[in-house]
């Protein structure tokens, strides 16, 4: 009797665990490949000296995605996480000292955004009637069943709501549109960046980011954020999943336009289906050597940012910060500018610092910090010479956090590691180094990242951020949750 052929996914990111846990509950047998030694893609740790550090995402919101996940093998999210809400879910701080604590009780919210301006506490209620018209719109056709194609949104009920997404305005307009408080406007633009977009270039559509953080909270897994990656992986192993870790695929075997398997250290191994979770413009150009027009086409989109890292082991407490911190630039504009249009590291950049030993003291040693510090960054293939920039980059980022408060931190750091674009690229084959494949600074961009079904190629998937719905831990395990009905509509 024949053995089943596995579908195979390359790669063992969070999209990649979520369709293997779809499949495997459907009773199909799948078999996981990832490159490096653990899975979680994007979604990792580093433990050292002392201190342990996330090193990506570090928030979790829409967490009845998660539970969802869990539920469809049969689990219980509580069994296997403990999630904590963040209060405040972000301390925002600028270069004059103001402070503005992002609460997710509405009251305190209110109180932070009547200090700041009492005028746009009404204004603020009116964005979230807005953005919440935007997430009822999108949410089925964009997030909950993502499109392989333009033909899959023509339907009389988009056609209805189109004007309700307000794609025609960047993120900024609407933004100002509501907000009389400079403050506040650089505190809703800031959402942009969580896919790696410009808020003066991306569609208004992304304020329902805003949506999603404010109305349903912004979460931390306890333990660390890759608590999560641990779980997703023993329940894939429980359904019977095989994971191969320190196993990077060379080719995906393609015969007669049908992906056949793929090739690991050049030995064959046969698939019934090949869903990649990588980014996809690396799958085409590395792993499918013939698919060069759809690999140049992929080229010629615009990168999301990359990220300039930091993870700082601190031999001190510093009372004023929260779990998670952003320290604005002064020029929002000018910061974008020089990310998106002249390809260079911003002259006095937005500081991100995640400190999760406030919240999980065993992440640091008594009376120390673990500071998480990113900064947007071009991608690959700009102007910025890394090998020869990052420590200069480095004190530049030091001194602006010392700046505004965090006094003496160069002369208290006992443990210190930098990751640069390259690094990213490296590790995650993120072309580029780009955080979130292709960046979305058009109405139109959602229309032009690969589908999850391959064109002209059949058997061959795509799941992840560089794919449908994009980038952030739900969007990622919806996608997975696409690719795998996908997979099993095969025949």
């Amino acid at each position: 009797m024949s053995v089943e052929q596995p579908t195979i996914i390359v790669g063992g990111g969070l999209g990649g665990l979520a369709a293997a846990i779809h499949l495997a509950a459907a009773g199909r047998r799948v078999l996981l490949l990832e490159k490096n030694e653990r899975v979680g893609g994007k979604l990792n740790i580093v433990a050292e000296a002392g201190y342990t550090f996330d090193t990506g995402p570090s928030l979790l919101t829409m967490p009845w995605v998660l539970r969802n996940l869990f539920a469809a093998a049969g689990a219980r999210l509580e069994d296997e996480l403990s999630l904590a809400q963040i209060e405040p879910t972000c301390r925002y701080t600028w270069p004059d000292g103001t402070r503005f604590d992002a609460f997710q009780s509405l009251p305190l919210l209110i109180d932070q955004i009547s200090r700041l301006e009492p005028r746009d506490v009404d204004r603020f209620l009116r964005f979230l009637a807005h953005t919440s018209r935007i997430y009822d719109a999108v949410s089925r056709p964009f997030l909950l069943q993502p499109f392989d194609g333009l033909r899959d949104l023509i339907t009389p009920a988009l056609l209805r709501d189109a004007w309700k997404i307000d794609s025609l305005r960047t993120v900024d307009r609407a933004v100002s549109s509501f907000f009389h408080s400079p403050y506040l406007r650089q505190v809703f633009n800031r959402y942009a960046t969580y896919n790696g977009s410009s808020p003066y270039r991306a569609p208004a559509t992304f304020n329902l980011i805003a949506y999603v953080e404010l109305v349903e909270g912004g979460w931390y897994i306890r333990g660390g954020m890759y608590m999560l990656a641990r779980a997703l992986e023993r329940l894939a192993r429980r359904m019977g999943v095989e994971v191969r870790t320190s196993a990077p695929v060379e080719q995906i075997v393609v015969r007669d336009g049908v992906a056949r398997g793929v090739l690991v250290a050049g030995t064959p191994i046969e698939a019934a289906n090949v869903i990649v979770n990588a980014d996809p413009r690396y799958a085409y150009e590395q792993l499918l050597p013939t698919e060069t027009r759809t690999a140049a086409r992929l080229a010629r989109l615009e990168p999301s940012c990359s990220g300039f890292i930091l993870l700082l082991g601190i031999a001190r407490e510093y009372p004023q910060l929260a779990h998670h911190n952003i320290f604005f630039s002064s020029d929002y504009p000018r910061e974008f500018a020089a990310i998106f249009d002249r390809g260079v590291v911003a002259p006095d950049p937005t500081v991100y610092v995640c400190a999760s030993s406030i919240t999980d003291p065993q992440h640091a040693p008594p009376g120390h910090t673990n500071m998480f510090v990113l900064v947007n960054a071009p991608a690959l293939g700009s102007r910025v010479g890394w090998e020869r920039e990052a420590l200069g980059y480095r004190d530049l980022v030091v001194r602006k956090l010392e700046r505004m408060g965090l006094a003496d931190l160069d002369r208290h750091v006992a443990y210190e590691r930098i990751i640069t674009p390259a690094d990213l690229q490296t590790r995650y084959n993120a072309v580029g180094g780009a955080i979130y494949g292709p960046a979305s600074n058009h109405p139109f961009s959602a229309f032009l990242r690969p589908p999850l079904r391959a064109r002209g190629l059949r058997r061959l998937f795509f799941v992840g951020g560089g794919t449908h719905p994009g980038g952030g831990i739900p969007l990622v395990l919806l996608s997975g949750r696409a690719v795998a009905q996908r997979v099993l509509a095969v025949r």
